[in-house]
């Protein structure tokens, strides 16, 4: 009996390796013909939903616009974060060091997490890693294409945000402008 049960505990053990392989190939597969996507969001942190439109372009740059009464844009490139708040002609600016989204901003670093992390297999594939804050982020992958879906994570102040997406286009051309950090009259820090 006790050979019957080590033999099941083996036999489910090397499928559950042989899913996950494939899972993180199939992934990585996906995100090797990336080189930017636009896509819908939506945002929720501590019951508030802010949506909006976003353009990633790996590596390291990103430009959202939210759908918000202060015209608020985020733009992240090589070098800077930046929070725009148009209505107001107000600028923010923090080291991108500091952002908790290098590791999906950066496609080597994200192909890396996925091969050295353990898929979770439900609804979505979901890969769960420590940020270099030691926040805990899971980021969400379509199970029937492989794409982002999204990812969940807590800010500084321990609040959880849970930011979904929609992939709308996929290589798109783009103005190199586009993540250009636009010079705003207001600077605060």
């Amino acid at each position: 009996m006790l050979i019957k049960t080590l033999i099941t505990f083996i036999v489910f053990f090397n499928f559950f390796l042989s899913v996950q392989s494939s899972e993180k190939q199939s992934i990585i597969d996906r995100l090797s013909e990336i080189k930017n996507f636009s896509f819908h969001f939506e945002q929720i942190t501590k019951k508030k939903v802010e949506t909006g439109k976003c353009l990633l372009e790996f590596d390291k740059k990103l430009k959202c616009k939210y759908n918000d009464e202060f015209e608020k844009e985020i733009i992240i490139n090589d070098k800077s974060l930046v929070i725009l708040q148009k209505r107001y002609d107000k600028i923010y600016r923090y080291p991108i060091s500091k952002s908790p989204f290098l590791n999906i901003l950066s496609k080597d670093k994200l192909v890396n997490l996925i091969q050295n992390s353990d898929l979770i297999l439900n609804e979505n594939i979901e890969l769960v890693y420590l940020d270099q804050n030691q926040r805990t982020i899971t980021v969400f992958f379509e199970k029937r294409n492989y794409e982002l879906k999204g990812w969940l994570m807590k800010d500084e102040f321990q609040n959880e945000i849970n930011f979904s997406l929609k992939i709308d286009n996929i290589n798109s051309e783009i103005d190199k402008n586009y993540f250009k950090i636009p010079l705003i009259t207001r600077e605060q820090n």
